[in-house]
C-alpha cells in the first residue's frame, strides 16, 4: 500500500477515539458538587489513665530491677480492679538506656521508664484506682468514645446529613433554574471528636490520708459527624 494512503487511513482511524476521548475530558454541564454535613454531641464514655515513673543509677541492672519493681507494684493494684470492657490493664513502654558524660562522651550512668495503661467505661473505678497506685505517678488523662456510642448515634447523623443533601440538592437545583435533579457519585464519612487529653496532676500526694484520694475527672462531650459529599446532575 501506498505509504501516504497507509497515513491517511491510520489518521482516520484515530479520529473517533480522539473524539471520545476529548468527550470524556470535557467537563460535565449542568452538574452541581454539594458537600453537607451534620453533627451531634454524645458523652465521652472512655477514660484513660498512663502511669510512669523514672528511674536513675550508676548500674544498669539496679534501674531495671527498681523500674520492674514498681510497675509490679502497680499492676497488682490495678488487675484488682481489672474487669472485661469496665477496667481494662495493660503495660505500656519500658525502656531503659545510658547517659553519657558531658565530656568525654563516656557512659556515666543509667536511666529508665516503665508505663502503666488503664481504661475503660467505669470512670469512677479508674479514678479511685489513681488514688491505689503510689509506686507510678499519673502522666496523661484522656476522655474518648467508646464504639458503641459512637454507633449508637451515627446512624441517625448519617440519616439526617444524606436528608439535608436531599434537600439542597432540591433547593439549589429549583435556584439555579432546572426543575430536577439526579444525584451521582456520593461518599459519606464519619468523624468523632476522638480522645481529649486532660493536664495530668501537678504533683503527686505523699502523705498517708491523702493517697486514698480519687482523682477528680469529668467527661466532657465528643462530636459525632457525617459528612455526605457529590454530585448532583440537574435537569429540566
Amino acid at each position: 500500500m501506498n505509504p501516504k494512503l497507509m497515513g491517511v487511513v491510520a489518521l482516520a482511524l484515530s479520529l473517533p477515539l480522539v473524539s471520545v476521548q476529548a468527550q470524556a475530558q470535557a467537563p460535565r454541564r449542568d452538574a452541581l458538587n454539594l458537600s453537607v454535613g451534620a453533627n451531634q454531641e454524645v458523652t465521652r464514655d472512655v477514660l484513660s489513665l498512663v502511669f510512669s515513673t523514672t528511674k536513675e543509677g550508676a548500674d544498669a541492672g539496679a534501674v531495671q530491677a527498681a523500674l520492674k519493681q514498681a510497675l509490679d507494684a502497680a499492676l497488682a493494684e490495678a488487675r484488682k480492679a481489672a474487669k472485661p470492657g469496665q477496667v481494662e490493664v495493660q503495660t505500656g513502654n519500658f525502656s531503659l538506656y545510658p547517659r553519657y558524660a558531658p565530656k568525654g562522651g563516656g557512659i556515666n550512668g543509667w536511666a529508665g521508664s516503665a508505663e502503666l495503661l488503664v481504661e475503660g467505661k467505669d470512670a469512677t473505678a479508674i479514678a479511685q484506682l489513681s488514688g491505689r497506685i503510689s509506686t507510678l505517678s499519673i502522666a496523661r488523662v484522656g476522655w474518648g468514645l467508646s464504639r458503641e456510642a459512637r454507633e449508637k448515634v451515627e446512624a441517625d447523623v448519617a440519616a439526617q446529613a444524606i436528608s439535608r443533601f436531599k434537600a439542597r440538592a432540591a433547593d439549589y437545583s429549583r435556584q439555579f433554574g432546572y426543575g430536577g435533579y439526579t444525584i451521582g457519585e456520593v461518599s459519606v464519612a464519619t468523624q468523632d471528636g476522638g480522645v481529649m487529653p486532660m493536664a495530668a496532676p501537678a504533683m503527686r500526694y505523699k502523705s498517708a490520708a491523702l493517697v486514698e484520694e480519687a482523682l477528680p475527672v469529668e467527661a466532657g462531650k465528643a462530636t459525632v459527624s457525617v459528612t455526605v459529599s457529590g454530585v448532583v446532575q440537574m435537569s429540566k
